[in-house]
């Protein structure tokens, strides 16, 4: 995970594919593994004393497959980027995200047990100024200015066409 996230002075460094777009000159994006976002999900509801929700597996142009997890204190809504293994949780189910992130619940342990990063909500509300873009192509600039993403969460977590 090193390669994905730095933590410290440097802030959050993107790699090549975060924001869903690719030039196929490049190649295809990874792919995050979506069985074992499944696995990770059953794991969280087992740990939450709950069960796993509606599971909505990513369509373009969505970066993100959704999933829910009910325990009684309500409905968490976990978001897993489809080409890097980072999960955020998030108030309501939507087809992008500006800052509609929420803190992980206790039960989050179960994704970073099984090899993805949970990103904070406080990590995802970042400026973009303050996150290394440098991967960023012109095109994904264009995109940024279009949508008015000013969050690392909305660059991450989008649906842009």
């Amino acid at each position: 995970m090193s390669d994905v996230v730095r933590d410290g002075n440097a802030g959050f460094t993107l790699p090549r594919g975060a924001t869903g777009f690719f030039a196929p000159k490049d190649g295809p994006l990874p792919e995050v593994d979506l069985r074992a976002f499944r696995a990770a999900l059953h794991a969280a509801a087992h740990i939450a004393e709950g069960t796993v929700g509606e599971v909505e597996e990513r369509d373009h142009p969505r970066t993100f497959h959704a999933a829910s997890i009910v325990d009684r204190t309500g409905e968490s809504v976990i978001l897993c980027h489809a080409h890097h293994p980072w999960i955020a949780f998030a108030r309501e189910r939507r087809d992008w995200y500006h800052r509609e992130f929420r803190s992980a619940p206790p039960w989050a342990h179960a994704f970073t047990d099984t090899g993805f990063a949970v990103l904070s909500g406080e990590r995802l509300l970042t400026p973009l100024a303050d996150v290394d873009t440098s991967v960023l192509t012109r095109g994904e600039w264009r995109q940024v200015r279009l949508y008015g993403i000013s969050t690392l969460g909305g660059l991450l977590f989008n649906a842009w066409d």
